[in-house]
């Protein structure tokens, strides 16, 4: 009798009822699939504990990290789907060594947190927590007139990662007229120019653009990528605007530069720590808008993460090498994947 695929779920997908926090992530395929079976880990840890993947064909991965340490003992371990885009919590080389592929979930994404870095920016444009505020707490309606916001058509909007969210943003703010400039080392500028952008330096883009939105991935390369010398190139009238990981801007230099009024606003859906620290001076500054790295959360980024991951262990428990969108190809050179098919949708 074949062996059951086993899959874990990440301890913090599961809500205090037993029930998948998300709402429907397409869960219910895993329960479909004949030989598979699914289960919560014991323990919400990160990074993962040695052991703590033992036993498991497949782990569904949320916020827990996973490090070299974490594969001990995970001998049946055949891949690691990370519910979102971002990895840089899980040691992909140590996987990579170990045979086990790590997918992504572009297709999830890239929609809910187009739409989050648009949410942001136009709340921060037309200073809306400000206006709130004058409201909720009872403040005099005169003071609305120092409040009044910047226009967004017509001006120049840079865009510092200029991959599937990145070209979504563009596409989404195409109808106010505004010119696009992209840094992405990675495009060409044919690519960038089919999608409505001039691809730049990224010391030009930050010098000419009206508001800068972040959607890189984080790298040691682009680690405070958007750096105190950089934030000083701004126009005094520039938003800032981050969706992609904290620590690709110098938090530091922005709230000093926010501080200083030397650029109009911000709006951070993650941070470079999270949560803050309570004395961080980011949470003193009244020109930024912040959000706990959830802005994009919808039931429809639930789904759509949740599905690419369910498709990529169906796949794997079917006896196929997963197709889409496996961040270390390198990891079928293992002796594990030799001989193994891929799976139909492998050029999607």
């Amino acid at each position: 009798m074949p062996e059951t695929f086993k899959v874990a779920l990440t301890r913090d997908f599961r809500a205090d009822d037993g029930s998948i926090g998300w709402g429907d992530i397409g869960i219910d395929a895993l329960e479909r699939e004949p030989g598979v079976e699914w289960e919560y880990l014991e323990v919400d840890e990160t990074p993962l504990s040695p052991g703590a993947l033992a036993g498991y064909d497949g782990v569904m991965v949320l916020g827990n990290a996973l490090d070299a340490a974490s594969l001990e003992g995970a001998d049946r371990l055949k891949v690691v789907a990370r519910f979102g885009v971002g990895y840089d919590t899980i040691d992909v080389d140590a996987c990579t060594r170990a045979g086990i592929p790590v997918t992504t979930t572009p297709d999830g994404t890239r929609g809910p947190m187009a739409l989050a870095a648009v949410t942001l920016l136009l709340a921060v444009a037309h200073n809306v927590r400000q206006k709130d505020r004058i409201v909720r707490e009872r403040r005099d309606w005169s003071e609305r007139y120092a409040y009044n916001g910047v226009g967004l058509p017509g001006k120049t909007l840079g865009i510092i990662g200029f991959g599937n969210i990145g070209r979504e943003v563009a596409r989404l703010l195409a109808p106010l007229g505004m010119h696009v400039l992209a840094y992405d080392p990675y495009l060409d500028a044919g690519r960038a120019a089919d999608a409505g952008a001039e691809l730049v330096g990224i010391d030009e883009l930050m010098a000419n653009a009206d508001a800068v939105v972040v959607t890189a991935a984080l790298t040691p390369e682009t680690r405070h990528i958007v750096d105190a010398r950089r934030i000083d190139l701004m126009k005094p009238d520039a938003l800032l605007v981050n969706v992609a990981r904290g620590p690709l801007v110098d938090q530091a230099a922005l709230a000093d530069a926010l501080t200083r009024g030397r650029i109009r606003g911000a709006g951070l859906d993650v941070l470079e720590k999270e949560p803050a620290d309570d004395d961080d001076p980011i949470l003193d500054c009244d020109n930024v808008l912040l959000s706990p790295h959830a802005t994009g959360w919808t039931e429809q980024l639930a789904y759509g993460n949740g599905s690419g991951c369910v498709r990529s262990l169906l796949e794997v428990a079917r006896g196929q090498r997963p197709s889409y969108l496996v961040i270390n190809p390198a990891a079928f050179d293992h002796e594990r994947w030799q001989g193994v098919p891929e799976a139909p949708g492998a050029d999607a």
